[in-house]
């Protein structure tokens, strides 16, 4: 590493000394010599390209601080490039930082990344329609979640996210489990080393694309068998509008068992279509985000992006 860009989302997390952590990491970097520039995103949309035009200057690492949303933007300016991209989780939930084993603190964060090894890493991509304009392309590295999952990230305002932090999520999914009524949408896809050109279309009300082993807080496993390091998407398809169903899937994840749940099938998929079946709209979210609502295609870009992460990551995947 020696010239890095540490890229930070003002709004990130609940941190009052947001600012200051940033730097207290930009230090650790200073100490060891390397050439280091602070800046704050501009929005959501122009991340990616701050990133690109760092990487354009010269940079060989890009920081994205702050949360999953964060590094969802800054990634989409890094993939295809050889420039790394390293984490300072100061965001409210940091599943990828968790599941890389990246400390929260922004100075451990930042001796975490001098001492990481790069490792190559297939992304998500997922085209979409967003609620105004065009069909949108993003690239994502973490989860996407179509149905009661982007329901609930279509009802959580970001102001909540900011006040309660990860209670939000949980307070908010319970809230969504008990009042909303599931709604039906289309599916169809492609296992891994199965290429079918059509398809049979599935009928579901939640589907998870997932790539990460280990979510941390109370989710943990949430999909067993996902990992950074695999060719595919571990899927979680529910099956079922039965919010029992929903719950008891959670709770087996709680508890880290691993008995069967009616109507949820674990699978694996390079390549899914999602469609709407009726007039009401089916979100989807990645990383996080909220995105917009289906039709959408999801699929997986090899090769994409240089990841640093912890020497012993490898070690630590199913």
């Amino acid at each position: 590493m020696q010239k890095a860009v540490l890229l930070y989302n003002p709004h990130s997390g609940r941190r009052r000394n947001l600012v200051t952590a940033v730097e207290r990491g930009a230090a650790v970097l200073r100490e060891y010599c390397v050439e280091v520039t602070v800046v704050a995103t501009l929005s959501a949309a122009e991340a990616g390209q701050q990133a690109r035009i760092a990487v354009a200057q010269g940079c060989d690492t890009v920081f994205a601080c702050g949360g999953d949303g964060t590094i969802q933007d800054v990634a989409q300016g890094l993939v295809g490039t050889s420039a790394a991209l390293a984490i300072i989780p100061l965001g409210t939930a940091n599943v990828l930082a968790h599941d890389l084993g990246i400390p929260r603190d922004a100075v451990a964060a930042a001796h975490a990344a001098l001492q990481a090894s790069p490792l190559r890493v297939n992304v998500g991509r997922i085209q979409c329609r967003p609620r105004e304009g065009p069909v949108v392309t993003r690239y994502f590295l973490s989860v996407v979640g179509a149905g009661q999952d982007g329901y609930l990230f279509h009802r959580l305002a970001s102001t909540e996210k900011k006040t309660f932090g990860l209670a939000a999520y949980f307070l908010k999914a319970f809230q969504v489990w008990f009042t909303h009524k599931n709604v039906w949408f289309s599916a169809q896809i492609s296992a891994v080393g199965k290429p079918d050109l059509n398809p049979a279309a599935q009928k579901l009300t939640q589907l998870l694309a997932v790539r990460l082993h280990n979510f941390g807080s109370l989710l943990r496993d949430l999909a067993p068998g996902a990992s950074l390091l695999r060719p595919d998407f571990r899927l979680v398809l529910f099956r079922t509008s039965s919010r029992w169903c929903y719950l008891l899937y959670v709770l087996r994840g709680l508890v880290g068992a691993r008995w069967p749940v009616p109507g949820v099938e674990l699978k694996r998929a390079d390549a899914i279509r999602l469609m709407p079946s009726g007039t009401s709209p089916v979100f989807i979210e990645a990383d996080g985000e909220l995105l917009g609502q289906l039709p959408a295609e999801i699929s997986i870009v090899h090769d994409a992006l240089t990841l640093l992460v912890p020497a012993d990551f490898a070690s630590r995947q199913p």
